[in-house]
């Protein structure tokens, strides 16, 4: 999945403002105990974040 992919889903469900806000915050021990900014900076690829993203918040499975 590319970056633009994964920033355009985590708009559309979280919407523009919020996505950046959650993003930025919320620390996920399915990361590591990293936010999503933490994960992708430290390597992690943008398909796997958004599939615990997706996990965690219970995401509709149309929108995975």
């Amino acid at each position: 999945m590319r970056l633009t992919v994964f920033w355009q889903r985590m708009a559309e469900h979280f919407g523009s403002g919020y996505s950046d806000t959650f993003a930025r915050d919320h620390v996920m021990a399915e990361l590591g105990g990293r936010t999503v900014n933490e994960a992708l900076n430290a390597g992690w690829d943008a398909k796997d974040v958004w599939q615990v993203v997706c996990e965690v918040m219970d995401v509709p499975q149309e929108k995975r």
